[in-house]
């Protein structure tokens, strides 16, 4: 294993060969503060010097790291990492609220990359201070004054990159909790790439960098207006071609028997009640012929079997005396 030690003056080079990595009990990472045991050589083939480590523990950190993994699983068993509490960032933020200190690079990225996506966006600074005692409740009062005036439409929380205890303030439980709590949308852009906060678990988004936190904030304005060019053609286009269907259609109307000769239907439907007439007189005056015709063999039937007729032939009653 190589690395490097260093601190605020100077650095040296390290080497840890693989019959002493085998006894740690971590994984080193950048900007860890450890303590080495070894010896100081020359490597003659740069000329330099560096130290052959053969132990190495970590410096106060260690105890961080036990807070940081107990919180974390505290904190995601309450459900405050769930998924179903985040927030949807606003399409496109009026005012972008940020927490941060107020010298340094980090603010400075925010708003050149927001103004330079967006000349319009507003940028509302409320300075905390971002490591050191009393950092995390700054921080968190800091949320919540801008939940309660709603200083702005999402909220950043940035910081550079540092070590462990550099970033502690955003792994403490009240920050996370003022996060958790907050109406507005926040984006957690603390430390570099590779480091993960308390914060950026519970935030509705997080970015990678600071830089990254407002380009993920505020859109660019030319690809939204670039798209707005395109829907703004696309709408132009469908209105000439519906423009063009109505006109179709208005000179197949036009073309029509209804327009160019309106009464031929008028007429067209005389001619079928004429002859629906017809056929109702010719049905009724065969109904009446045919129920007479039935009417005058009845009557035939009815005479034949009349008593008048059998008193015309004539008849006698014979009766016997003694």
């Amino acid at each position: 294993m190589y690395f490097t030690l260093k601190d605020e003056n100077s650095l040296i080079k390290c080497v840890m060969f693989k019959g002493y990595t085998s006894n740690l009990n971590f994984i080193p990472k950048d900007g860890m503060k450890v303590i080495i045991l070894g010896t100081i050589s020359v490597f003659e083939r740069d000329g330099v010097y560096q130290i052959y480590a053969k132990a190495m523990k970590e410096d106060g950190v260690g105890d961080l790291h036990s807070q940081y993994e107990e919180l974390k699983a505290r904190l995601e068993k309450e459900g405050l990492f769930d998924i179903s509490h985040k927030k949807k960032i606003p399409f496109m933020p009026k005012c972008i609220g940020v927490l941060t200190s107020n010298t340094g690079a980090v603010i400075r990225d925010i708003i050149n990359v927001s103004t330079r996506r967006n000349p319009n966006v507003y940028i509302k600074l409320l300075p905390v201070p971002v490591q050191g005692a009393g950092a995390g409740e700054k921080i968190a009062k800091a949320i919540e004054l801008m939940n309660e005036h709603k200083l702005a439409d999402v909220i950043i929380i940035a910081r550079g990159g540092g070590s462990l205890e550099d970033l502690w303030p955003f792994n403490e439980e009240i920050v996370a909790r003022a996060i958790y709590n907050s109406e507005l949308p926040v984006i957690s852009a603390v430390g570099h790439e590779t480091d993960f906060s308390i914060a950026d678990f519970v935030s509705d988004l997080r970015a990678p960098t600071p830089s990254a936190a407002a380009e993920l904030a505020v859109p660019q304005i030319q690809d939204i207006e670039e798209k707005l060019n395109t829907y703004k053609k696309r709408l132009k286009n469908s209105l000439i071609k519906k423009l063009e269907l109505m006109k179709l259609r208005y000179e197949k109307c036009i073309a029509g028997k209804a327009f160019k000769d309106p009464m031929q239907k008028v007429n067209e439907q005389y001619m079928i009640l004429d002859k629906l007439i017809k056929n109702m007189e010719y049905t009724i005056v065969n109904k009446v012929k045919d129920e007479k015709t039935r009417m005058i063999k009845g009557i035939a039937k009815l005479d034949t079997l009349s008593p008048l007729k059998t008193l015309a032939r004539g008849y006698t009653v014979t009766e016997m005396r003694k």
